[in-house]
Protein backbone atom coordinates (compact mmCIF):
# COMPACT_ATOMS: atom_id res chain seq x y z
CA UNK A 1 0.00 0.00 0.00
CA UNK A 2 1.50 3.46 -0.47
CA UNK A 3 2.45 5.76 1.70
CA UNK A 4 -0.12 8.68 2.91
CA UNK A 5 0.37 12.50 3.36
CA UNK A 6 3.57 13.90 2.71
CA UNK A 7 6.93 12.17 1.52
CA UNK A 8 9.36 11.55 4.90
CA UNK A 9 12.09 13.33 5.62
CA UNK A 10 15.25 12.02 7.59
CA UNK A 11 14.49 12.14 11.54
CA UNK A 12 10.71 11.45 11.18
CA UNK A 13 8.47 8.89 12.73
CA UNK A 14 6.65 6.31 10.65
CA UNK A 15 4.07 5.06 11.63
CA UNK A 16 2.96 1.55 9.80
CA UNK A 17 -0.61 0.64 10.18
CA UNK A 18 -1.01 -3.90 11.06
CA UNK A 19 -4.32 -5.26 11.48
CA UNK A 20 -4.37 -5.04 15.53
CA UNK A 21 -1.41 -2.25 16.12
CA UNK A 22 1.18 0.11 14.97
CA UNK A 23 4.26 -0.54 14.19
CA UNK A 24 6.96 2.60 14.29
CA UNK A 25 10.06 3.43 12.76
CA UNK A 26 11.98 6.35 12.04
CA UNK A 27 13.08 7.33 8.30
CA UNK A 28 16.86 7.91 7.79
CA UNK A 29 16.70 8.52 4.51
CA UNK A 30 17.62 7.07 1.29
CA UNK A 31 14.02 4.95 1.49
CA UNK A 32 15.49 2.95 4.81
CA UNK A 33 13.76 3.09 8.26
CA UNK A 34 15.71 2.52 11.75
CA UNK A 35 13.22 0.31 13.48
CA UNK A 36 12.41 -2.49 16.86
CA UNK A 37 11.44 -5.48 15.60
CA UNK A 38 11.57 -8.96 15.56
CA UNK A 39 14.29 -11.25 13.82
CA UNK A 40 12.80 -10.94 10.34
CA UNK A 41 11.69 -7.07 10.86
CA UNK A 42 8.07 -7.10 9.92
CA UNK A 43 6.97 -6.99 13.67
CA UNK A 44 7.81 -5.91 16.93
CA UNK A 45 4.37 -7.55 18.58
CA UNK A 46 6.33 -11.25 18.41
CA UNK A 47 8.45 -9.74 20.10
CA UNK A 48 6.58 -9.61 22.95
CA UNK A 49 6.56 -13.31 23.63
CA UNK A 50 10.38 -13.40 23.99
CA UNK A 51 11.35 -10.30 25.62
CA UNK A 52 13.92 -8.65 23.68
CA UNK A 53 14.15 -7.39 19.83
CA UNK A 54 16.59 -6.27 17.30
CA UNK A 55 17.20 -2.84 16.08
CA UNK A 56 16.93 -2.98 12.25
CA UNK A 57 17.12 -0.69 9.46
CA UNK A 58 15.60 -2.31 6.35
CA UNK A 59 13.88 -0.37 3.17
CA UNK A 60 10.58 1.27 4.16
CA UNK A 61 8.39 -0.98 1.67
CA UNK A 62 9.65 -3.94 3.44
CA UNK A 63 8.63 -2.66 6.36
CA UNK A 64 5.37 -1.42 5.37
CA UNK A 65 4.50 -5.25 4.00
CA UNK A 66 1.69 -4.24 1.90
CA UNK A 67 0.34 -2.03 5.11
CA UNK A 68 -0.38 1.77 4.69
CA UNK A 69 2.15 4.04 6.50
CA UNK A 70 3.00 7.80 7.13
CA UNK A 71 4.55 10.39 8.66
CA UNK A 72 3.28 10.80 12.13
CA UNK A 73 5.94 13.27 14.50
CA UNK A 74 1.87 13.68 16.56
CA UNK A 75 4.48 14.58 19.50
CA UNK A 76 5.72 17.41 18.04
CA UNK A 77 3.58 19.93 19.99
CA UNK A 78 4.35 18.51 23.36
CA UNK A 79 7.76 17.93 22.77
CA UNK A 80 10.41 19.71 21.18
CA UNK A 81 12.44 16.83 18.71
CA UNK A 82 16.31 16.88 18.28
CA UNK A 83 17.46 18.00 15.34
CA UNK A 84 17.29 15.68 12.12
CA UNK A 85 20.52 14.80 11.93
CA UNK A 86 20.89 14.01 15.71
CA UNK A 87 17.99 11.79 15.49
CA UNK A 88 19.37 9.81 12.32
CA UNK A 89 22.40 9.57 14.32
CA UNK A 90 21.34 8.10 17.62
CA UNK A 91 19.30 5.90 14.99
CA UNK A 92 21.73 4.74 13.19
CA UNK A 93 23.91 4.06 16.44
CA UNK A 94 21.42 1.79 17.55
CA UNK A 95 21.34 -0.78 14.50
CA UNK A 96 21.92 -4.50 15.77
CA UNK A 97 21.42 -4.15 19.09
CA UNK A 98 19.21 -6.48 20.80
CA UNK A 99 17.36 -4.80 23.63
CA UNK A 100 14.91 -5.93 26.38
CA UNK A 101 11.30 -5.77 25.02
CA UNK A 102 8.10 -5.10 26.58
CA UNK A 103 4.79 -4.21 24.79
CA UNK A 104 3.77 -1.55 27.90
CA UNK A 105 6.74 0.07 28.57
CA UNK A 106 9.72 -0.70 25.77
CA UNK A 107 8.03 -0.80 22.38
CA UNK A 108 8.50 0.09 18.77
CA UNK A 109 6.71 3.30 19.58
CA UNK A 110 9.05 3.80 22.75
CA UNK A 111 11.95 3.02 20.81
CA UNK A 112 10.98 5.89 18.27
CA UNK A 113 9.54 8.36 20.90
CA UNK A 114 12.86 8.37 22.46
CA UNK A 115 15.28 8.89 19.55
CA UNK A 116 13.15 12.39 18.47
CA UNK A 117 12.31 13.28 22.03
CA UNK A 118 14.54 12.07 24.63
CA UNK A 119 11.29 10.63 26.33
CA UNK A 120 9.41 7.40 25.39
CA UNK A 121 5.69 7.83 24.79
CA UNK A 122 3.09 4.97 23.12
CA UNK A 123 -0.39 6.29 22.75
CA UNK A 124 -1.13 2.81 21.87
CA UNK A 125 -0.51 1.20 25.29
CA UNK A 126 -2.52 4.56 26.94
CA UNK A 127 -5.03 4.41 24.95
CA UNK A 128 -5.25 -0.17 25.45
CA UNK A 129 -5.01 0.58 29.49
CA UNK A 130 -7.64 3.20 28.96
CA UNK A 131 -9.95 0.77 26.93
CA UNK A 132 -9.01 -2.05 29.31
CA UNK A 133 -10.06 0.41 32.17
CA UNK A 134 -13.26 1.29 30.62
CA UNK A 135 -14.11 -2.12 29.61
CA UNK A 136 -13.48 -3.21 33.20
CA UNK A 137 -15.88 -0.72 34.89
CA UNK A 138 -18.85 -1.51 32.41
CA UNK A 139 -18.15 -5.22 33.48
CA UNK A 140 -18.22 -3.94 36.80
CA UNK A 141 -21.26 -1.91 36.21
CA UNK A 142 -23.14 -4.75 34.29
CA UNK A 143 -22.16 -7.26 37.46
CA UNK A 144 -23.74 -4.54 40.11
CA UNK A 145 -26.83 -4.28 38.27
CA UNK A 146 -27.48 -7.96 37.90
CA UNK A 147 -27.17 -8.55 41.20
CA UNK A 148 -29.08 -5.90 42.27
CA UNK A 149 -31.81 -6.88 39.97
CA UNK A 150 -31.73 -10.66 40.79
CA UNK A 151 -31.60 -9.30 44.76
CA UNK A 152 -34.82 -6.66 43.72
CA UNK A 153 -36.33 -9.78 41.88
CA UNK A 154 -35.83 -12.59 44.71
CA UNK A 155 -36.81 -9.59 47.46
CA UNK A 156 -40.21 -9.59 45.64
CA UNK A 157 -40.69 -13.72 45.29
CA UNK A 158 -39.91 -13.97 49.05
CA UNK A 159 -42.82 -11.21 49.95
Amino acid sequence: MPLQGPDPKPGDLIEFHRSIYQHWGIYVGNGQVVHLTDQDGYSSLSSAFGGTAVVRKDPIERVAAGCIYMVNNKYDKKRCPYPPQKIVKAALEKVGQKLNYSVTSANCEHFVTELRYDACFSDQVDNATTAVGVGAGAVAIGVIAAVMFASTRNKKHNQ
